[in-house]
C-alpha cells in the first residue's frame, strides 16, 4: 500500500484530491443515509455542483443508489469505503504515527482513523467501526467480553460482528445516571445481539461502595456470578473521559472536583482518576473492574477519539491500559504535541 501511495504521489498526484473526496462522499453517506444532495453538501463544506458531478460518477459506479428518500450506499460501496480506509490511512501517515504513540505511551498497539469525532459525527461512527475490528481480532469460542458505558462504546457495540460462538458480554462497571443507550448494560446486551451471543447484566448504579456492596455481594447470587465474570473477562474494551466531566456527571461534590482539579486529574476510566504521568488520585466506588485491575485480566482496548480528550488518554494508557488503543486523528496528533514536550 505504501508503494501504491508514493507511486501516484509522483505519477498523478491529483489523483489523491479526488480519491479522498470520494471516500468522504461515501463515508459520509454510510453515515447519513438515505441523504440528499443538498444535505450532504453542507455536511461536507463542498459546493453543490461539486458533489453532484462526484455522486453521479459514484451511482455509475454502482457504489451508491439514488431513491426519491435520498442517497444509500451499496454493498459494492461499503466493500470500497474499508478498503480506501486503508489506503487514506497510509496517505496520512497514520502507521509510522501509531508506531511512535505505542513505543511513547507504553502500549502494545495504536489504531488511529481519520477526523475528529469532536467537530465530525461520521468520524465517531469510524472510530467505533475501527474498534469493533480489533474487538473481533481478539474474539474467540467461549470468551468473555467486559464493556463500559459512554456514547463511543454505543457506536463500537453497533458496529460489532465476529463469527465466535458462546461470547458471553458483561458490563465492566455499575452504570451511571446517563441516557439508557450509553449504559453499559445496554451496550452489553446490544454488542451481544450483533454477536450472536449471550449477555448478563449488572443491576446496581456506579458509586454503591462499602459497607452496602459487601451487604449485596453477600445475599445476591447472581451479582456475586456477574462480578465473576467481569473479573475473568478475556477482553475488556473500555473509553475514556475528561476527568472533570466525569466527576460532574457523577455528581461528586464541589469540594471534590476541586481537589481532582488541583492534584492534576486529566482523564478518568472505570471508576479511577489519574494525572497525565499516570497517578490515579481518586476511585469511585463499585462492583467491577477499575484501572489497576487490568493487570490480571486479558486483552484491554482503550477507544477515545478527540482533541480535546489528548491529555486524558494519555492519563488513562499511562495509568494502566496497556493493549490497544483506538482514537481518532485529531487526538493523535495532539497526543503527539505533548509526550514531545
Amino acid at each position: 500500500m505504501e508503494k501504491t501511495v508514493a507511486l501516484h504521489r509522483k505519477i498523478a498526484p491529483e489523483l489523491i484530491g479526488v480519491i479522498e473526496d470520494r471516500f468522504n462522499i461515501l463515508r459520509q453517506i454510510q453515515f447519513a443515509q438515505p441523504v440528499g444532495r443538498r444535505a450532504l453538501a453542507v455536511a461536507l463544506g463542498m459546493g453543490e455542483r461539486v458533489v453532484r458531478a462526484q455522486v453521479d460518477f459514484l451511482k455509475t459506479a454502482g457504489l451508491i443508489d439514488l431513491t426519491p428518500l435520498g442517497m444509500s450506499i451499496t454493498e459494492e460501496g461499503q466493500a470500497l469505503l474499508s478498503e480506501l480506509a486503508g489506503y487514506v490511512r497510509v496517505l496520512h501517515g497514520f502507521s509510522a504515527l501509531e508506531e511512535e504513540l505505542a513505543d511513547r505511551l507504553g502500549v502494545r498497539r495504536v489504531v488511529i482513523t481519520r477526523g475528529d469525532v469532536d467537530t465530525d459525527p461520521a468520524s465517531l461512527r469510524e472510530l467505533g467501526r475501527a474498534a469493533a475490528g480489533v474487538l473481533g481480532g481478539y474474539l474467540g469460542d467461549n470468551m468473555t467480553v467486559a464493556v463500559s458505558g459512554g456514547s463511543t462504546m454505543a457506536w463500537v457495540a453497533e458496529a460489532a460482528s465476529a463469527a465466535a460462538r458462546d461470547v458471553t458480554i458483561v458490563p465492566a462497571r455499575g452504570g451511571l445516571g446517563e441516557k439508557v443507550e450509553y449504559q453499559a448494560n445496554t451496550i452489553a446486551a446490544v454488542m451481544a445481539g450483533k454477536l450472536g451471543g449471550r449477555y448478563r447484566l449488572l443491576h446496581l448504579p456506579d458509586g454503591v461502595g462499602g459497607e452496602a456492596l459487601d451487604v449485596l455481594l453477600a445475599h445476591d447470587a447472581n451479582l456475586r456470578s456477574v462480578d465473576e465474570l467481569i473479573r475473568r473477562a478475556d477482553v475488556v474494551l473500555h473509553g475514556i473521559g475528561l476527568a472533570e466531566a466525569m466527576a460532574a456527571r457523577r455528581v461528586i461534590a464541589p469540594a471534590l472536583i476541586n481537589e481532582l482539579r488541583a492534584r492534576g486529574a486529566a482523564g478518568e476510566a472505570l471508576g479511577q482518576y489519574a494525572t497525565i504521568g499516570g497517578e490515579i488520585v481518586y476511585t469511585t466506588d463499585s462492583i467491577g473492574l477499575r484501572l489497576d485491575d487490568l493487570g490480571g485480566v486479558g486483552r484491554v482496548i482503550a477507544v477515545a477519539g478527540g482533541r480535546r480528550k489528548a491529555a486524558a488518554i494519555v492519563a488513562v494508557t499511562a495509568a494502566g491500559s496497556r493493549d490497544v488503543l483506538v482514537t481518532d486523528e485529531a487526538a493523535a496528533r495532539a497526543i503527539q504535541d505533548i509526550i514531545k514536550r
